[in-house]
C-alpha cells in the first residue's frame, strides 16, 4: 500500500469542507473496477451516474455486484474494492443529510441518515475521485475518516428569471446538477411575469414565460436531486410589468406612473394594498402556480414597496402609518397562501424598519432577511425576528448584479458574514439570491464564486470565519470550472475585483456598470478619475491575459471563455468611455467627446452589443434580450449621436 503524507489532499479542496475529516496518512491504488453493493432499500438516484462518470473520466469503471438483501449492512464483500451504501444503523441518531464516509484497508463504505446524506457522500467521493493525483487508469485515493452534516437546515439559491433572462430548461438542468454536488437543497425562481398565467397573455407573450408543465418537469427533475422547487411570485412591489398594461392598471398605487429605480420612464409601480382586486389578482395567480410544486413553502416577495403611501392608499398610510398599512396587506397575503396549505416567505425589509409591528407577523410565516454589502447589519435585524418567535432564514447575494464582471471581495465578505451571524442568530436557513437588475448584462459564470462560496459556507460555518484564507481561484477551478491549468478560477476571482480600482465603491453595483447604463452617476460621489481609470483599464487587461491559457475540460468550456472575454471586453470599454469622457471635460453629454473618438467607441459597443446577443442565446430564451440589450443601445445611440 504506497504511503502518502496526510496533507496530499488537503481538506479545503472539498467543497463544501467536510465538518470532520482525519487523515490515515496514506493511500491507495485504486483498482480497475470498483464493485458496487446497495444496501436494502438504497436507492443512489443520479449521484450514482455522477459517480460512475467520475470513474469513467479517470480511467475506471464501476460495475454492480450481485446483492445479498439478508446481508448486514456492515458486510466487507471479498472483492477488490468493496463499496458499501447503506442508511445510518440507528435512524433518529445522526443529523439530517448527514453521512459518514471511510476509505482504509483496500474498502470504501458510506453510510447516510436518509437519502439526501447519501447522495451528498457520493458527491464527495466524486470530489476525491476528481482531485486524485495519477494517471488515468492508476489514480489513488487517500485513506481518510469523513463525518460531514450541514450547519443550517435549508441551502438555497434564489434566481432572478424576470430581470431580464429567462434561462433555457437545459440551463436550468445543469445549474440543478450543479447545486445539488455542493450540497445546497433549495431553488427559487423569482417570478414577476416570467410564468405564463392563463388569461394573462398580454403580459407574458413576449418573455419566453415557463409553462405549467415545464415548471413541472423541472420540479421532478430538482426532486430527484434532493432540491426542492420552492415557488416564488412577487405580489406587492416590482409589478409594474402588470401594472403598466391597461387591463391591470386600475390596481396600482399610483396608476399615473411613479418614478422606480428600475426603469427609464416613469410607470406604476406596486399594487395598491387598500384595493380588494389586488388580492383577487393575487388569489388567480396563486392557484394557477402552486400546484405545480412539491413544495408547500412560498415566497410571496412582498419587498421594496417603495410607492406604498404615494398614491391611492396615501390616507390610510396617513392615518395608521405606512408600515402598518403594510402589515395589514401582508396578513391577507398570508391568509391567501394558508388556505392553500402552503407556508409563506417573504422578505424583511420593509416590516423590520418598524420593530414594534414584528411580533403581530403571522407566526407560520417565515421572514428573509436580505441584504448585499460586506457591512450589512443582519444580527441588529435577525435579532428582531428571533425575538419575536419568527422562523427566519438569512439572505446575502452572489453580488454579481450591476457589475459585469462581479464584486468578488464584497461578494465573499457578506456571504461569509451572513452565515456566521445568521447561525450564531438561529437562522433556519441561507439563501443566496442572483439577481438580473437593468438588464441582467452578467454571464452565469460571474456568479459561480458567489454560489459555490454560499454554498461552502452554508453547509460549513467555520470557513465563513476566515473567509480571506480560501483559495478562491483555486475552489472555482477544481469545482465550477475544471481547469487543470488553474487559468479561469483566477481570472473570474480577479475581474470580479475590478470594481476595487475605479476609485469610488458604490453599494448594490460597481461604478463600472453606471458608467455604461447611469453615465450621469460616473463622477459623483467624487473619486473617478481619468487616473483611477486608466489604473483599472490597466488591471483588467493584466489579470485577463492568462485566458488563452485555460485548459477546461467542463463540457461548456469554450462558451465560459466567450462569457468571461466578453465581460471583459465590456469593463475595457467602460474604461475608455470614462476616460473618454474625462478628457471631455467630466461631461454627462457624450456628444463632448471628440467625434472620432465618439465614433471609436460606437463601433466597439455595437460588436459588444452583438456578441451580448449572441452570447445571451446559448445559456438564455430570447424573451428579455431586446429589453436587455436596450439598456446598452441607448448609450451606443447617444454615442453616435
Amino acid at each position: 500500500m504506497a504511503e502518502t503524507a496526510s496533507a496530499a489532499l488537503p481538506p479545503p479542496l472539498l467543497l463544501p469542507r467536510p465538518q470532520r475529516l482525519r487523515s490515515l496518512g496514506s493511500s491507495w491504488p485504486l483498482p480497475a473496477c470498483l464493485r458496487l453493493r446497495c444496501g436494502p432499500g438504497v436507492l443512489p438516484g443520479p449521484a450514482l451516474a455522477w459517480l460512475e462518470r467520475a470513474l469513467v473520466a479517470r480511467g475506471h469503471r464501476l460495475e454492480r455486484a450481485d446483492s445479498d438483501r439478508s446481508a448486514p449492512l456492515s458486510l466487507q464483500l471479498s472483492v477488490p474494492l468493496p463499496m458499501q451504501l447503506g442508511p445510518a444503523p440507528a435512524p433518529g441518531r445522526a443529523p439530517e443529510e448527514s453521512y459518514t464516509l471511510s476509505v482504509r484497508g483496500g474498502a470504501l463504505s458510506l453510510s447516510a441518515s436518509d437519502p439526501r446524506g447519501l447522495q451528498h457522500g457520493l458527491c464527495t467521493l466524486v470530489q476525491l475521485l476528481l482531485l486524485a493525483p495519477g494517471q488515468p487508469g492508476k489514480i489513488e485515493l487517500p485513506e481518510l475518516e469523513i463525518e460531514d452534516f450541514p450547519d443550517f437546515r435549508a441551502r438555497g439559491v434564489m434566481l432572478d428569471v424576470s430581470r431580464d433572462k429567462v434561462p433555457t430548461l437545459d440551463t436550468l438542468r445543469q445549474l440543478i446538477d450543479r447545486l445539488a454536488s455542493w450540497k445546497l437543497n433549495q431553488l427559487q425562481l423569482y417570478f414577476e411575469h416570467t410564468f405564463a398565467y392563463a388569461g394573462h397573455a398580454v403580459v407574458w407573450k413576449d418573455a419566453s414565460p415557463y409553462t405549467a408543465e415545464e415548471i413541472r418537469e423541472l420540479d421532478a427533475y430538482a426532486a430527484e436531486r434532493h432540491i426542492e422547487l420552492v415557488p416564488n411570485q412577487n405580489s406587492f412591489g416590482h409589478m409594474h410589468r402588470w401594472l403598466a398594461l391597461p387591463p391591470y392598471r386600475r390596481l396600482a398605487e399610483c396608476p399615473d406612473g411613479f418614478d422606480h429605480p428600475w426603469n427609464w420612464t416613469r410607470e406604476p409601480y406596486g399594487l395598491c394594498a387598500t384595493d380588494p382586486g389586488s388580492l383577487a389578482l393575487l388569489e388567480d395567480l396563486y392557484d394557477q402556480l402552486l400546484p405545480n410544486f412539491r413544495s408547500r413553502q412560498f415566497n410571496v416577495g412582498l419587498d421594496e414597496t417603495i410607492d406604498l403611501g404615494h398614491g391611492r392608499s396615501k390616507s390610510a398610510c396617513d392615518e395608521r402609518g405606512t408600515e402598518r398599512v403594510y402589515l395589514e396587506f401582508l396578513k391577507q397575503v398570508h391568509a391567501i397562501v394558508q388556505a392553500r396549505s402552503h407556508r409563506m416567505m417573504f422578505w424583511g425589509d420593509i416590516i423590520v424598519k418598524r420593530p414594534e409591528l414584528i411580533r403581530e407577523l403571522p407566526r407560520e410565516a417565515i421572514a428573509l432577511e436580505w441584504g448585499y454589502e460586506a457591512d450589512h447589519p443582519f444580527p441588529e435585524h435577525l435579532q428582531r425576528f428571533r425575538e419575536a418567535g419568527l422562523e427566519f432564514y438569512v439572505c446575502p447575494g452572489t453580488s454579481s448584479w450591476n457589475s459585469i464582471a462581479g464584486r468578488s471581495e464584497n461578494a465573499t465578505l457578506n456571504l461569509a458574514r451572513a452565515a456566521e451571524q445568521g447561525k450564531a442568530a438561529g437562522a433556519s436557513g441561507f439563501l443566496i439570491t442572483d439577481w438580473g437588475d437593468h438588464g441582467h448584462l452578467q454571464p452565469l459564470p460571474v456568479s459561480y464564486l458567489g454560489l459555490l462560496l454560499g454554498a461552502g459556507f452554508s453547509w460549513n460555518v467555520a470557513d465563513a470565519q476566515r473567509p480571506q484564507e480560501l483559495d478562491v481561484p483555486q475552489l472555482l477551478d477544481r469545482h465550477a470550472f475544471f481547469d487543470a491549468a488553474g487559468v479561469l478560477g483566477r481570472v473570474a476571482h480577479d475581474l470580479g475585483n475590478a470594481y476595487r480600482e475605479a476609485g469610488s465603491l458604490r453599494p448594490n453595483a460597481s461604478v463600472l456598470f453606471w458608467i455604461l447604463i447611469k453615465p450621469e452617476r460616473l463622477f459623483m460621489p467624487p473619486g473617478v478619475t481619468r487616473e483611477s481609470l486608466e489604473r483599472t483599464l490597466a488591471y483588467v487587461e493584466r489579470v485577463s491575459e492568462p485566458l488563452a491559457q485555460a485548459r477546461s475540460s467542463a463540457p461548456d468550456a469554450a462558451l465560459v471563455l466567450q462569457e468571461l472575454g466578453w465581460a471583459r471586453d465590456m469593463l475595457a470599454f467602460a474604461c475608455r468611455l470614462g476616460i473618454a469622457r474625462s478628457v471631455a471635460g467630466n461631461t454627462d453629454d457624450p456628444a463632448a467627446i471628440a467625434a472620432l473618438r465618439r465614433a471609436a467607441l460606437a463601433a466597439e459597443l455595437g460588436g459588444l452589443i452583438e456578441q451580448h446577443r449572441a452570447l445571451w442565446l446559448q445559456r438564455n430564451r430570447p424573451g428579455g434580450l431586446d429589453d436587455s440589450a436596450r439598456r446598452l443601445e441607448v448609450l451606443l445611440q447617444s454615442l453616435r449621436g
